[in-house]
């Protein structure tokens, strides 16, 4: 509005357009939601009023519905609906899930506000404004028409019956158009910040975008485990069967061949073909561990502890199934985290003991190590943290100079079932 363009620019007549839909919005509403309330009170000792009070509950639900939809003529940020999708389709699901939620019954109490004080206020500010600037413009062509040239009546109060005065009459009408134009788009610039306040803050609207993001991370963590599944699988079902095929192949040349030259680099390509074999055995385990995906994370747990350098006793009591990403999630904190002890702390032994309780699942590691892990210097626990920290989980360490080191994790959770 500080800007010498806005009398020329379409906002006043946005704002205008705001004020005047706001005052018939609001006398709809009133009528209709007195209506109803008037008729549910009346019929409601016969039952037959009760879907009618019920409907007066809900009635701000499509005020505000136009409410955010005519906001769009003061405010280019679009206002956000903050109710949220009934957890099954039907009636009865949709009902229960709106009387429920706080943001019904705050857009009730817009609709309160708005049919009994807010739209008498637009239809004011318009007519101060607006009606009564435009009638004192057209003075001298009201002198000109209803009072024949001779006198015309100035907002029904003053009469004119000279042309200079009727002229300067029309002057000051346009001056004060000007400056209404300002009270205009301030007072519809104030009126929808109320509006956007009361049922569709931008606090909401942030809410609401922290909201999808948490689920957008959600998503995208399943959407990467599927892709290390599938990646795994191909590497298993494919390359490794290739190399397979190439290992025994060329054993069964190496065998066949007579002693010489070629016989050597047949045994030298047999043993380079069973060392990539073992290689991408190893790197399809770290991709995705079939025992994971097909016995669970109780069974994986122990295989890491067997592959580990350190010796590791475990201590975990699984009897079911978890989310795929929960289980991937703590194998792969599991990993790291021995990994980490046979490469950092010097231990001669660690413990990994954890279980499902009270719908948590809790992993503990404990090592006898030097102690004086730093999760922030670059050990890998960083990004797993981070990973945790997406499924709502928690990852703690606790490693003083001289150990013992404790890395606790926790995810919740519940059973599922995977026989389907």
């Amino acid at each position: 509005m500080s800007r010498p363009g806005f009398l020329l620019s379409a906002w006043p007549w946005r704002s205008v357009a705001y004020l005047v839909t706001g005052s018939v919005t609001g006398v709809v509403a009133l009528v209709v939601v007195l209506t109803v309330a008037v008729l549910g009170g009346a019929l409601a000792i016969l039952l037959v009023g009760l879907p009618l009070l019920v409907a007066v509950a809900l009635a701000g639900i499509p005020v505000a519905w136009v409410e955010r939809r005519r906001l769009r003529l003061v405010d280019v940020d679009p206002a956000a609906d903050e109710h949220r999708d009934p957890a099954a389709p039907g009636l009865w699901n949709w009902l229960t899930t709106r009387l429920r939620e706080q943001a019904t019954w705050r857009e009730l109490g817009y609709t309160l506000l708005f049919a009994v004080l807010l739209w008498p206020v637009d239809a004011l500010v318009v007519t101060v404004a607006l009606l009564f600037p435009v009638s004192m413009v057209a003075t001298p062509l009201l002198m000109a028409t209803v009072g024949d040239g001779h006198e015309a009546k100035v907002l029904k109060q003053w009469t004119v019956t000279t042309w200079p005065a009727a002229f300067g009459v029309a002057v000051l009408g346009l001056v004060l158009m000007a400056l209404g134009a300002y009270v205009l788009g301030v007072a519809a610039g104030a009126r929808g910040e109320l509006t956007r306040l009361l049922i569709a803050s931008r606090d909401g609207d942030l809410g609401a975008k922290v909201v999808e993001l948490a689920r957008s991370r959600v998503r995208l963590v399943d959407a990467f485990e599927a892709e290390r599944r599938r990646i795994e699988r191909d590497l298993h079902d494919g390359a490794q069967q290739r190399l397979v095929a190439l290992t025994m192949t060329l054993g069964l040349a190496r065998l066949d061949a007579p002693p010489g030259p070629l016989a050597d680099q047949l045994a030298k390509a047999h043993d380079e073909a069973g060392k990539a074999l073992a290689e991408l055995r190893e790197l399809i385990h770290g991709i995705h561990p079939k025992v994971l995906a097909d016995y669970g994370l109780e069974a994986a747990v122990a295989d890491a502890a067997d592959r580990s350098v350190v010796p590791v006793d475990v201590d975990v009591e699984l009897p079911g199934r978890l989310p795929q990403a929960v289980e991937a999630a703590a194998y792969f904190v599991v990993c790291e985290t021995l990994a980490n002890i046979a490469k950092h702390s010097g231990a001669t032994r660690a413990r990994v003991t954890g279980g499902h309780r009270d719908g948590r699942l809790s992993l503990e590691v404990h090592d006898d190590g030097r102690g004086g892990a730093d999760a922030s210097a670059g050990s890998g626990l960083t990004g797993l943290a981070d990973r945790v920290s997406v499924l709502d989980g928690r990852l703690s360490l606790s490693s003083p100079p001289g150990g013992p080191t404790l890395l606790r994790v926790e995810f919740p959770c519940e059973w599922i079932d995977r026989s389907a």
